[in-house]
């Protein structure tokens, strides 16, 4: 009981964060407007000028509910690729969902193809990837089958890596290779609502998904060997995790580019504030995925005079992090 308290006083502080930083967000552009007139607009007391509300709710707003969207997405996929694998320095991208899904849009982009088409060969082939790398571990009988299902994803990253660095060679260096090379570095710049509709329902499935598997995440995380002495299917349901996260993954690939370090460092800040059970785990690491992703997102709008790529940033966060993770690996884990 108490621990349910505590759960929903930090689950109350999250939301507010959450709420407050969206709109600060929504005042941050090009076009600064006041972060009071925004909240006094938003709960009636305050008229604004047609334009402003233009800009924050058919530009801004897209751009920030995509944030939450992928932050939210990626962060759970890595709490529940952490808990299957048991092991903190896994992320989303681990098993190839992001390389494949970078492939699929930068052959959409070689072929000039529009938007749309873009997004769609970037979803399929990060789900592709994905198939790939499980039937591939499915083919080996023998030996631990986290580790081979591990090392067949080293693989085919590595494959379809080579086949977006191909792209990169053959690509026109001074229209389509720009093009690929700042969708790769990820990005929401361009985002709008048919994004966010694209988006809704992978992510909405695979977090439905994810939470509806909690108690068993929970057991699985002590191991094989324990989960099925408590008749756990162990293979169904890390099969149906890693369906939920490639899915997410490969649905933000396509929206955002490749947005890396959020499915790695989320889930442990998330687990050093309500601890190892999934029960709480999963909510608070969707929670702070959005908050991370908005100011991460926030802080590439307004550093320097030029945007600056989500990736780039998630790295300068995210290798301080990973190292510390490595440093503390027994300690935090044992």
């Amino acid at each position: 009981m108490e621990a349910n308290k505590n759960f929903a006083k930090k689950t109350i502080i999250g939301v507010m964060v959450l709420i407050f930083l969206t709109i600060i967000s929504m005042s941050i552009g090009r076009y600064p407007i006041n972060a009071k007139d925004i909240f006094l607009y938003l709960i009636g007391r305050k008229n604004l000028p047609p334009e402003v509300v233009t800009i924050l709710f058919k530009v801004r707003l897209s751009r920030i509910l995509s944030a939450l969207l992928i932050g939210s997405s990626l962060a759970l996929s890595g709490a529940a690729y952490q808990g299957m694998f048991k092991n903190p320095l896994v992320s989303p991208d681990i098993l190839g969902a992001s390389t494949g899904a970078s492939f699929g849009a930068c052959l959409g982009m070689l072929f000039s193809w529009n938007i749309f088409f873009i997004q769609i060969s970037s979803f399929i082939f990060g789900l592709i990837a994905v198939f790939i790398t499980y039937v591939l571990s499915e083919r080996v009988k023998d030996g631990d089958n986290i580790l081979i299902l591990v090392l067949s994803g080293v693989m085919i990253n590595t494959l379809f890596s080579s086949f977006v660095s191909l792209i990169k060679f053959i690509a026109d260096p001074y229209n389509k290779l720009p093009s690929i090379t700042f969708w790769l570095m990820g990005s929401l710049a361009s985002v709008d609502y048919k994004d966010v509709l694209f988006l809704i329902i992978p992510i909405l499935i695979g977090i439905i998904t994810i939470c509806l598997l909690k108690w068993k995440l929970n057991i699985l995380s002590l191991g094989d060997e324990e989960a099925k002495t408590l008749g756990i299917n162990t293979k169904k349901i890390r099969l149906i995790a890693i369906m939920a996260s490639t899915l997410m993954t490969s649905a933000t690939v396509a929206i955002g580019g490749n947005i890396g370090w959020i499915g790695l460092i989320i889930p442990h800040l998330a687990r050093a504030i309500v601890g190892p059970d999934y029960r709480y785990l999963t909510s608070m690491s969707i929670i702070m995925g959005g908050i991370f992703l908005i100011f991460i997102d926030d802080l590439a709008r307004i550093v320097g005079g030029l945007e600056i790529p989500i990736g780039i940033l998630n790295s300068i966060v995210g290798v301080p992090f990973y190292i510390y993770i490595l440093i503390n690996y027994r300690r935090d884990w044992s």
